[in-house]
């Protein structure tokens, strides 16, 4: 089967202790079966510290609870002691991969990197252009969906990734476009007909703006379930965004990129383009560094299978969700 990934997914490399965030604050660390039961059998202090924070939740999943906002394991120096005392191959899954993703479609894999690790974040926004590798690898299976549906995905994922990297119009006009271009894909998912019209979407878009302000989609994020300090303190005390940053291109090329083809499972591409959107323009609004606000932004949101679903199922009944609310504030009505 076809595997395929961005050519800086082979180039991420944790840089521990230099990191100026860490995936071992504020997260509960998953912990699978295998490594749990390893972990429940080690011996010396190292086993009789990993059994004291080692937890089953009510579904029969392994954490290990954090202490004073850290992972118990992480030491001061910015080093994993379960790592420095056992090697890599003794960490739990989660934190072996982390930020690597892996979408398993059966028939082919998609692997990345997830933003909310800062390293990861720099790589993505220092390669917003990175081109794909591709490469036959062993194993896959049947997929349990319509391989048409997936192509159909797979086709129209391409022409969002060249709407929102056309430099010919500017950023707001390239995020208007790709929102309304996710309808017009959900469109075409669904069975319907029509040909994309780019100047018609554009006039369209104009019609159908009302005034909003970005305030209004930051509260929505308040009433969200927020993890870190820092990320409350964003929310309440935005910084100014001065202009529009060209990176909120790859921001939502990121996430076209990460979620378009889920939408295989639900049918649901219209949810995930306006949370899409919506992310870029939470990340404008809130200013300060683009890079470090969007890591952040992940690091709360898109690790929080809760935070996600609000936001899909806000995108068709909140108020700051409505197209007419999100094109006001692109478009500046």
């Amino acid at each position: 089967m076809l595997l395929r990934y961005p050519a800086h997914f082979e180039a991420f490399r944790c840089i521990a202790d230099r990191c100026p965030d860490s995936c071992c604050k504020e997260w509960e660390v998953l912990v699978d079966e295998d490594t749990a039961q390893y972990y429940l059998q080690l011996q010396g202090n190292l086993g009789e510290d990993l059994r004291r924070y080692l937890y089953q939740d009510a579904e029969g999943d392994w954490y290990l609870r954090i202490e004073d906002r850290r992972c118990p394991m992480w030491r001061r120096d910015g080093l994993c002691r379960i790592q420095a005392d056992l090697g890599h191959d003794a960490l739990c899954e989660t934190c072996r991969e982390f930020p690597r993703l892996t979408h398993d479609y059966g028939d082919f894999v998609e692997r990345g990197l997830e933003l909310s690790c800062p390293e990861a974040a720099r790589l993505i926004f220092a390669q917003p252009n990175a081109p794909w590798v591709e490469q036959e690898i062993s194993g896959g299976e049947a997929p349990d969906y319509d391989p048409m549906d997936m192509q159909l995905l797979r086709d129209s994922r391409e022409k969002m990734l060249s709407i929102l990297a056309d430099t010919s119009c500017s950023v707001q006009e390239s995020l208007v476009l790709g929102l309304l271009y996710g309808y017009q894909a959900q469109s075409e998912l669904d069975g319907g007909e029509g040909a994309w019209d780019e100047d018609g979407a554009l006039l369209f878009a104009r019609g159908l703006a009302k005034p909003a302000e970005a305030s209004e989609l930051v509260e929505f994020y308040k009433e969200l379930e927020i993890l870190t300090p820092a990320w409350r303190h964003r929310l309440e005390h935005p910084a100014a965004a001065i202009r529009w940053d060209e990176r909120l291109r790859t921001l939502a090329i990121y996430g076209v990129q990460r979620y378009w083809l889920q939408a295989i499972s639900d049918f649901d591409l219209v949810g995930r383009v306006k949370m899409i959107i919506a992310s870029c323009l939470l990340v404008h609004a809130l200013g300060g560094d683009l890079v470090q606000t969007a890591q952040l932004y992940a690091k709360e949101i898109e690790n929080n299978a809760d935070n996600l679903d609000a936001i899909l199922e806000g995108a068709y009944s909140h108020p700051a969700l409505t197209d007419e609310k999100l094109l006001g504030i692109l478009l500046e009505v």
